[in-house]
């Protein structure tokens, strides 16, 4: 099966070994995987921001670059859920709405396309130690992927799963979200990293490099022994 790879802007720039991680995963389990270097952003962040027009205008270019009739799968919820929820919207009136409400049924977030079109839960991976997982607001609300990427990390040998309070409360990220509103922000993930600590994990997991490096961030600036970790990661973990 061949897949067209969308990798996102802040994995490009700030955790590539995940994306490449991600080809791994994909391969073991038979894929062909493209990269189109042509890609640039889906639009999201012009979106949030309230600049429609300019968001339009990198949707069109988004859907040039993935214009094929490959799966396009990608590390990231968030990207995903917008590019499936909010390009038909977008482009209503323009002259790719047509290939918009296409791509949208085309496009996976990375353990969707695992668990639902591959039907693959178990890639050999290892990774001794306790872990827990935190739903991103895209994965659970755009995407609704609750129990694929438990599923997969149940299959991890050495890796045990544990839950944690408030598993579905946001992280505090949402993109800009996070700078407005800095002080709530840091309330909402103070709050998320007290109940993944209390559950006595070293490792959070999640669907969404976002979320983990708001997390991250905060982690770092505690001091904490607990660490982040994308499933990606997770997945290519002891080959």
């Amino acid at each position: 099966m061949r897949v067209q790879l969308f990798i996102p802007c802040f994995v490009d720039q700030l955790y590539p070994s995940t994306a490449f991680n991600m080809v791994k995963v994909l391969e073991k389990a038979g894929c062909e995987v493209v990269y189109n270097t042509n890609q640039t952003c889906c639009g999201q962040p012009a979106f949030n921001a309230g600049f429609w027009e300019d968001a339009a205008a990198v949707a069109e270019k988004f859907i040039s670059d993935f214009k094929s009739t490959d799966y396009v799968v990608g590390p990231s919820a968030s990207c995903v859920g917008f590019v499936r929820n909010y390009y038909p919207k977008l482009l209503e009136n323009g002259a790719q709405h047509h290939q918009g409400k296409e791509l949208s049924n085309r496009i996976f977030e990375f353990t969707e396309f695992l668990i639902d079109i591959l039907q693959i839960d178990s890639f050999g991976a290892k990774l001794p130690g306790l872990a827990t997982y935190h739903d991103s607001c895209a994965a659970l609300r755009e995407c609704k992927i609750k129990e694929g990427p438990r599923k997969l990390l149940q299959n991890v040998e050495g890796l045990e799963l544990v839950e944690m309070n408030d598993v579905e409360t946001c992280c505090g990220f949402g993109g800009t979200f996070s700078v407005k509103f800095e002080g709530i922000s840091t309330g909402m993930v103070d709050q998320k990293i007290q109940n993944a600590v209390a559950t006595g994990a070293s490792l959070i997991v999640s669907t969404d490099l976002s979320c983990l490096m708001q997390m991250g961030g905060y982690i770092k600036q505690q001091n904490l022994a607990i660490k982040t970790m994308h499933i990606a990661d997770v997945l290519a973990s002891g080959w």
